[in-house]
């Protein structure tokens, strides 16, 4: 993995499989930090794995992306921090893959949106014609658009171990029944939101992951990507074809077939890098963000 950018005025204090977290100079810890910069880099992964090679340009892709949802869902409060508002700067190097944030108490649960029943949720339809414990109609085939969008919570597992799927009312014991409420009306009504703004460019949103926090006034607020092609599956609508994906199931398709998900995962090809990039390219365009 390359290390991570050396920026003046910041530290870094840790590294994900994609993005990387500073502090201000000077702050201790990150719980002390009163601003926060992710800096996105262009690795992918899947499966839980860093991958080799890095996606180029894919962390100003999905940046831009991001910051592209978060100006079209502005009545759901955000982490950014306006620009103009003042803090560390943040350095020009970086600027166009990075997100001026405030620190937040982060909820311990991903919150995932179906709308489409596909992946995990369609293998587990077929053995028990439920999703995370949701009922679903019988005869639905794999790509069916749901009757409505369904909330499936996972619990956000520490770092380098697997998420889980959990249940509403487990969600509930983690979190209390106020915040848990909060967290999948929100989701749903996001979710909502952003599918219908994507029809509208021939475009679905098929599947995708919020994550939420606390800030220091107590306000629930949407944090890290958002509605990116890492986070959420997405479809051409024009084509009418589920596997004509703008995110990066071209890469996790690639690896189905040819690695078993024992030890490291083999290195992608030059083709299947230059697709991801080309999708990912394609839908900021359909999208126009």
């Amino acid at each position: 993995m390359t290390a991570a950018p050396v920026l003046p005025g910041w530290r870094h204090v840790s590294s994900g499989k994609v993005r990387e977290l500073y502090v201000p100079e000077g702050t201790a810890d990150v719980a002390d930090a009163t601003e926060l910069l992710l800096v996105a880099s262009d690795r992918v992964s899947a499966y839980d794995f860093a991958l080799e090679p890095p996606i180029p340009g894919k962390g100003e892709l999905l940046t831009r992306l991001s910051r592209h949802w978060f100006d079209r869902l502005a009545d759901v409060p955000n982490h950014l921090i306006p620009d103009g508002s003042g803090g560390t700067p943040v350095p020009e190097s970086v600027a166009a893959r990075s997100m001026h944030v405030l620190p937040l108490d982060m909820f311990p649960v991903e919150c995932v949106v179906r709308g489409y029943l596909v992946g995990s949720g369609w293998a587990e339809y077929r053995e028990s014609g439920s999703v995370c414990g949701v009922p679903l109609p019988d005869g639905l085939s794999e790509g069916d658009r749901l009757p409505e969008p369904i909330y499936t919570p996972a619990y956000k597992a520490p770092q380098g171990e697997h998420d889980e799927n959990i249940s509403y009312e487990q969600t509930v014991e983690l979190v209390g029944a106020e915040d848990a409420a909060t967290l999948r009306d929100l989701s749903l009504r996001v979710y909502g939101a952003a599918a219908a703004v994507a029809l509208e460019h021939d475009v679905v949103i098929a599947d995708t992951k919020f994550e939420f926090g606390r800030d220091a006034d107590g306000v629930v607020r949407i944090a890290d990507e958002v509605l990116t092609s890492d986070s959420s599956r997405y479809w051409d609508a024009r084509s009418g074809n589920r596997t004509d994906s703008f995110d990066k199931q071209i890469v996790r398709d690639w690896l189905s077939a040819h690695w078993d998900r024992q030890g490291t995962p083999p290195v992608l090809p030059d083709a299947i890098v230059e697709r991801t990039a080309a999708r990912y390219r394609e839908l900021i365009e359909r999208l126009g963000a």
